[in-house]
C-alpha cells in the first residue's frame, strides 16, 4: 500500500477506530479532531451521540446531516474455566462471515488483545451437521491462553467491547479502499467533510453535523439527536448494498464507483419527493453522478428522524458497498468524494425558500 494522503489517512484513522454500539468514544473523538474549529459549538446528547453546530444564519433552516459512529461487534458475556470468550453480538450477524475470523477486544482501562472466532473442528462433527452453518451461540473466541484467571488478569471482564480486526488498505486499484467499519463510519466522514467545506463560505441555514450512537440495534441516537435538534430537513447518510457482484440480478441496482445512491424507500423511510427532486436538480447542475435504489429490508437513522416533533422531509444517501455486516467492507474513493461534493452544494442552496417550498408544495 502506497502513502496515504490527507483524505485517506482521516479514513483510516475513522475506521481504525473501535466503537460498537453503546461504547463509540473512540469514533466520536475521531470526529471531533477532524471538525476541529469548522463547527461553532460541539456538544452531546445524554447516550453519547455527536452534534456539531455550524451557523451560518441564526433564523434559517436547520439541516440535519447523520452517520452513525457504531459498528457491528460483540460484547464479553462470559470466560470458561479453560480461557475462552463466549460473547453476544451486537448488531446484524451472518454465521457464515465469522468463523476463523481475528477480533480486538477492549478493556475498561483500554488496553486492547487479539483473539480469534472459533468453534468445534468440522472434521469431528457428522456429515449432516458439516452441512449447516455453524450457530453462533456455539462459537467462541480464543485469545491463546490457558485459564479464566489468565484472562481476568488481563482485566478482561463481561461487557467489554469486542470489534472486527482488519488493516485499513487500498486495493489493486487504488480508488478501492478495504476497511472494517465501512458500515457506517463512512456517513460520519462525509458529516465532517461538509463542515470543513462550509468553513469560511456562507450558507444560509443552521447545519449539524452529527455522529449518532446505536443505530446498528435500533436507530437510539437517531430519535434522542433529532428530537434536541428539531430539524427542518434531514439527511442520513449510510452504506449501501453494491449490486456488481457475482450472482446479484436485479435485486440491487446501485455499483461502485457511480456515485451516490439516493434511495427510493428502504424498510422505515420513503425517500421525500420533494427533497429527493431538489438533490437530483443539484446533482444534473454539477455534473456529479448519482444513481437510484431501492431497500425492502432494513432502514437508516432517517426512519426515526424524519419523526421528530412535527417531522421533516427526510432521505437517505448512501454510498455503495461490499461485504457489508461483516470483518471486512469495501467502497470506492470517488463515491465518497461525490457524496461529501453533492452534500456540501446542497446545504449551500436550501434556504428559507426552498425548504419551504420543498415540505409544503
Amino acid at each position: 500500500m502506497n502513502q496515504l494522503d490527507q483524505t485517506l489517512t482521516f479514513l483510516k484513522e475513522i475506521t481504525d477506530a473501535n466503537a460498537v454500539p453503546g461504547q463509540e468514544r473512540q469514533a466520536r473523538e475521531v470526529m471531533k479532531k477532524y471538525i476541529g474549529d469548522s463547527a461553532d459549538e460541539i456538544y452531546q446528547d445524554n447516550i453519547g451521540s455527536l452534534i456539531a453546530k455550524k451557523v451560518g444564519e441564526e433564523d434559517g433552516p436547520k439541516i440535519l446531516i447523520a452517520g452513525h459512529m457504531d459498528e457491528v461487534g460483540f460484547m464479553v458475556r462470559q470466560i470458561d474455566d479453560n480461557g475462552y470468550i463466549k460473547f453476544v453480538t451486537l448488531g446484524g450477524w451472518w454465521g457464515q462471515v465469522m468463523l476463523a475470523q481475528q477480533v480486538t477486544i477492549t478493556t475498561n482501562s483500554g488496553k486492547t488483545y487479539h483473539g480469534v472466532i472459533g468453534s468445534i473442528p468440522p472434521h469431528i462433527l457428522s456429515a449432516e451437521a458439516r452441512q449447516k452453518p455453524m450457530d453462533i451461540k456455539d462459537m467462541y473466541i480464543d485469545l491463546g491462553v490457558d485459564s479464566k484467571e489468565e484472562v481476568e488478569a488481563l482485566g478482561i471482564r463481561p461487557g467489554d467491547m469486542i470489534t472486527p480486526y482488519i488493516e485499513f488498505r487500498t486495493m489493486a486499484n487504488e480508488k478501492y479502499l478495504l476497511a472494517k467499519a465501512w458500515d457506517n463510519r463512512i456517513g460520519c466522514a462525509v458529516a465532517v467533510e461538509v463542515l470543513n467545506n462550509l468553513k469560511g463560505e456562507h450558507h444560509p441555514n443552521i447545519v449539524y453535523g452529527v455522529g449518532t450512537v446505536q443505530e446498528e440495534v435500533g436507530c437510539r441516537g437517531a430519535a434522542t439527536t433529532s428530537q434536541m435538534i428539531n430539524p427542518s430537513i434531514v439527511f442520513a447518510l449510510d452504506v449501501g448494498l453494491a449490486g456488481d457482484v457475482p450472482g446479484v440480478t436485479n435485486q440491487i441496482q446501485a455499483k461502485m464507483g457511480k456515485g451516490p445512491i439516493i434511495t427510493l424507500i428502504d424498510g422505515g423511510l420513503i425517500g421525500h419527493k420533494g427533497l429527493r427532486d431538489f438533490v437530483v436538480e443539484v446533482a444534473e447542475e454539477l455534473n456529479i453522478p448519482y444513481q437510484f435504489d431501492v431497500t425492502p429490508g432494513g432502514a437508516t437513522d432517517a426512519a426515526k428522524m424524519h419523526l421528530a416533533h412535527d417531522g421533516a422531509p427526510a432521505m437517505s444517501v448512501g454510498i455503495a458497498s461490499r461485504y457489508i455486516h461483516s470483518h471486512t467492507s469495501m467502497i470506492h474513493r470517488d463515491d465518497y468524494e461525490n457524496t461529501v461534493k453533492l452534500m456540501t452544494e446542497v446545504v449551500k442552496r436550501l434556504n428559507k425558500e426552498t425548504v419551504h417550498k420543498i415540505t409544503f408544495e
